[in-house]
């Protein structure tokens, strides 16, 4: 039934998709919402960077036809933030989040090949503005190397572009800093803290929804590595890209300084691609609702434990 709602790319679906983050934002910051008028405005500053990536993350499927007419992405990104509602109260990791988006939707349309020098451009200058909100945010940068070898690897133009983005951040960080602040960089610009802790993962509660995040994860992976070859041949690039930023999306969550499940946000995006192409080929409907249902239903029940 659910899948049948989101089986049509239609504007309800995203209304939908929408309204639900919204509530879930509601539930997760409701103390923030009625304090000091600050507070409130820093509230509904971070409501805007939760709703936007839905709107972005389904332009960007639709744009590079990343999946069939429907909305199995922006459904499933809707119910991640169901799994993870700690991801809805950190305002560093949604712009860093945002901004990888950004970074990721420009690395996506290289297959066009038009621009190339701007997305590049662009890529780097995104990937370095998330890394001022979340330090490991700049392991992402891999995907832009990944986006050199298969559209611009003989083009030593190319290659130089990226850094000019990292170079343009940098420049203008350091123009902030001196004119607030008297100094070149502040320690708080780069704060390079990892962790390799796990023991906040020992709840049952996190346990149980970490296990089926990950069991499916490994699952649909699988199939959309082994479903790559009979992919458009132009857009096979881009599939990698999805493919290899959800690995990195999982390394950042593993060296995570602070493990509360907000760390798996840069999986939001990727999972949801990879998931959407799972379900839209799955020709079993019981199947494909047992896999939404899971999601809909595990952090229900962690939250009755």
């Amino acid at each position: 039934m659910i899948t049948s709602i989101f089986s049509k790319s239609k504007p309800i679906n995203f209304i939908i998709v929408s309204v639900f983050v919204v509530i879930l934002f509601i539930i997760s910051n409701y103390n923030l919402l009625f304090n000091d008028l600050n507070e409130t405005l820093t509230t509904l500053l971070k409501l805007i960077v939760v709703v936007f990536p839905v709107f972005l993350l389904d332009f960007i499927i639709s744009k590079n036809n990343l999946t069939k007419k429907n909305s199995y992405g922006i459904m499933t990104f809707g119910l991640l933030f169901a799994m993870f509602p700690e991801a809805l109260k950190d305002l560093d990791l949604l712009f860093a989040n945002l901004f990888i988006l950004f970074a990721l939707r420009r690395l996506i349309s290289l297959h066009s090949n038009l621009y190339i020098k701007k997305k590049l451009f662009d890529a780097g200058f995104w990937i370095m503005l998330a890394t001022l909100f979340c330090f490991w945010a700049i392991l992402f940068f891999a995907l832009v190397i990944v986006a050199l070898i298969y559209h611009s690897k003989n083009n030593i133009k190319n290659v130089i572009v990226p850094f000019v983005g990292i170079a343009t951040v940098i420049f203008l960080l350091v123009a902030y800093n001196i004119v607030f602040y008297d100094t070149y960089f502040k320690v708080s610009n780069f704060e390079r803290y990892a962790s390799l802790d796990f023991t906040a993962y020992n709840s049952i509660e996190l346990i149980i929804k970490l296990t089926v995040v990950f069991t499916s994860f490994v699952w649909i992976l699988v199939y959309f590595f082994r479903a790559l070859p009979d992919k458009n041949k132009k857009l096979k690039p881009s599939f990698f890209l999805i493919a290899w930023s959800s690995i990195i999306a999982i390394l950042i969550a593993i060296i995570a300084p602070v493990k509360n499940d907000a760390e798996f946000i840069f999986l939001f995006a990727p999972f949801s691609i990879i998931m959407a192409n799972y379900i839209e080929v799955v020709s079993e409907r019981w199947f494909k609702e047992i896999f939404v249902l899971l999601l809909i239903i595990t952090p229900i029940i962690s939250l009755l434990l």
